[in-house]
């Protein structure tokens, strides 16, 4: 009976440590792993608005606000919801092709939306900051979308929204994905 209680007291104490590291907020190991800081970007050769946006992307990025601010509460994949709200505080929002509203929340219909607008550019298209990169399977991205910060003679800094539960930064080649779609001019 006695290592049967001791074991009820190991149990017990370890269902406690979970529950004051859940209130506690206590997100694992990952959460101790330091982001990358967003990178110093030469605005001075951009246009006002792709510079109003690489600002806008800055903020966001240290403010890392999830999910519900870009989707105005909506659970759902949030990269296209993220570029929207972007857009729009940059001053150059989208109109929704469906609503006539600034979101647009899926990266089919923000698809459409740019070839619409004129705004689409092909795969061999060298992407400026403030530029969207759409990508599909087979990209390790899945169906997504994200900003151009920096492009270095083929390697791009982009910013985007649902990357895990963050604005995410990445940095990769792009002849290394094949999933690349196209790309979305800002202007």
């Amino acid at each position: 009976m006695h290592k049967r209680a001791w074991r009820l007291s190991l149990v017990v104490a370890a269902l406690v440590i979970a529950g004051v590291a859940a209130l506690a907020g206590y997100r694992g190991h990952r959460e101790h792993v330091a982001r990358p800081g967003f990178p110093a970007v030469d605005t001075s050769q951009l246009s006002p608005g792709r510079a109003a946006l690489v600002h806008v992307l800055a903020q966001e990025y240290a403010a890392q606000a999830g999910m519900s601010k870009y989707s105005e509460g909506n659970d759902e994949p949030w990269c296209a919801d993220f570029t929207s709200w972007v857009m729009r505080e940059s001053g150059k929002p989208f109109t929704n092709p469906n609503s006539g509203h600034w979101r647009i929340p899926g990266v089919m219909t923000l698809t459409d939306y740019l070839h619409t607008e004129g705004r689409w550019e092909s795969t061999d298209y060298s992407p400026l900051p403030g530029d969207m990169v759409l990508y599909d399977k087979p990209s390790p991205k899945g169906q997504h979308v994200n900003i151009v910060l920096i492009n270095d003679n083929g390697t791009l800094t982009t910013v985007g929204g649902g990357e895990g539960a963050n604005v995410g930064l990445s940095t990769y080649k792009i002849a290394d994905d094949p999933g690349i779609r196209g790309f979305g001019r800002y202007e």
